[in-house]
């Protein structure tokens, strides 16, 4: 009689949590599935707290409700799956703004992450070049390049279009830079546009008309009662066993599947496993890599972190604007890059008592050492900063909390892709039983990490040579 499988999943994370979910509900019957966290946290990026009695979001906020094809995001269909369809609120108030020259401007509309295709709408924020986006006679991008996205929309808008614009657009999502930031990877519609169309504007809007459109719908959402519900029933309906704590320090080949080293060096465990998902970070990920998968070990180790700090504030009544928050160019020299006003934003977090949660991400790649300061320092900085961007003496706030992400946010440097698929391939070709989950191979967003979970799951299910249920 055949035995069970015994599928390890490292990492408890969204992305990790996700691939538990499709295994147990298309692995055969009896899969043993067990989740391996090494901090005591379930959920990796999503982490919902509570602040001045009320819940707040200390990790990310929101998913889309739609992917690149215009149908629900996998994020929409895993709270379809696990019972929380009911639960999906959306923003009450959708316009940002942009702080330029130490005050608001309302970010434009009619761009595509910053890049605009229509050069007038964006001129109360910033001057495009004159004339420089011409028609060479040939497509802007070659059919396997990849170039930085502020490399591209320099040579064609000029410097104030990246760096008021395009630059804090991308900052806010991935705390990085956009002269640093793979085209490819954070662009893939402007990408696949640029590979045919002779000028920017023209790539932008045929990215703009390939778009799926839904007069009306809503683009994002959250679940009322914090992500963290999104967690604990993707644990629940897994019906993996949990280990936290559970540092997994090696993995090797044995003859028939795989061995986990578990634990501290000094009361290591051993683990026989027949198959592993990799839900962890590039850096954990290469460690692991080194001794059965070298060359994936190699591709995936040159793979980059951002660190940033979320400073909440609960403050007493202070006058907000109407806006769902706003963003920073690093031009400004403020060390908030993007604040978001909670309980403007969001309508079913608004209080009867009048409080006001305030969020403000702080550090980009490269200010780490920014990071290092005191909680009470961070905090007292965006206070002073929010003050001064709105113009107005905020009231000291009641509660405050931060919340460091060290190492959280992949850096998707020109030419990721490639690394990516390079380990992938090294990895089917020789340990078709290991795979790589996550943000830091697939892309931010709650949906790319549960779809990127799915796949791994999947493609353990087909590894393994079973019927899927």
């Amino acid at each position: 009689m055949r035995q069970p499988w015994r599928v390890a999943v490292v990492g408890g994370g969204i992305a990790g949590l996700a691939a538990a979910v499709r295994l147990r509900d298309r692995a055969p019957e009896g899969t043993e599935i067990t989740v391996y966290e090494q901090s005591g946290a379930l959920g990796g990026k999503l982490r919902t707290g509570s602040l001045a009695g009320g819940p707040v979001e200390f990790g990310a906020e929101s998913f889309l409700m739609r992917d690149p094809t215009g149908a629900e995001s996998a994020a929409v269909t895993l709270a379809r799956r696990l019972g929380l369809a009911e639960r999906i609120v959306h923003p009450t108030v959708g316009q940002a703004a942009l702080v330029v020259d130490g005050g608001l401007r309302p970010i434009p509309g009619g761009t595509l992450v910053g890049v605009p295709g229509d050069l007038d709408r964006v001129a109360t924020v910033a001057r495009p070049a004159a004339d420089a986006d011409t028609d060479g006679g040939r497509p802007l991008v070659g059919p396997d390049a990849d170039v930085s996205v502020g490399a591209l929309v320099r040579s064609r808008f000029g410097d104030e279009v990246v760096d008021r614009l395009v630059d804090p657009m991308l900052g806010g999502v991935y705390a990085g830079r956009a002269d640093d930031l793979s085209l490819v990877t954070t662009m893939p519609a402007l990408a696949r546009a640029a590979r045919v169309e002779h000028t920017l504007v023209g790539a932008v809007r045929a990215a703009q008309a390939a778009a799926p459109r839904a007069p009306g719908a809503p683009v994002f959402g959250t679940l009322a009662g914090g992500l963290g519900t999104l967690v604990e029933a993707a644990v629940t309906a897994s019906g993996a066993t949990i280990r936290r704590d559970a540092a997994v320090r090696e993995v090797t080949r044995t003859g028939s599947g795989w061995r986990l080293t578990v634990g501290p060096t000094r009361d290591p465990q051993s683990v026989d496993v027949d198959a592993v998902v990799l839900a962890v970070p590039a850096r954990p990920a290469a460690r692991l890599l080194a001794g059965p998968a070298p060359e994936a070990a190699a591709a995936v180790g040159e793979l980059d972190y951002a660190s940033v700090a979320l400073v909440t504030l609960a403050l007493p009544q202070p006058p907000l604007p109407e806006l769902s928050g706003f963003l920073v160019p690093s031009t400004e020299g403020l060390l908030i890059k993007a604040a978001t006003f909670f309980t403007t934003k969001w309508g079913h977090l608004r209080r009867p008592d009048g409080l006001a949660l305030v969020r403000a991400s702080v550090g980009r790649y490269g200010e780490e050492a920014q990071l290092q300061r005191p909680d009470a320092d961070l905090a007292a900085t965006v206070h002073r900063e929010l003050s001064a961007v709105l113009g107005v003496t905020l009231p000291a706030p009641v509660e405050g909390h931060v919340q460091r992400w060290g190492g959280a946010l992949p850096q998707y440097t020109p030419g990721h892709a490639d690394r990516v698929a390079t380990a992938r391939t090294a990895l089917r070709a020789a340990h078709p039983t290991l795979v790589l989950a996550g943000a830091g191979y697939d892309g931010v967003g709650i949906p790319v990490c549960v779809r990127s979970g799915e796949t791994a799951a999947d493609e353990i299910i087909t590894a393994l040579g079973g019927s899927a249920r």
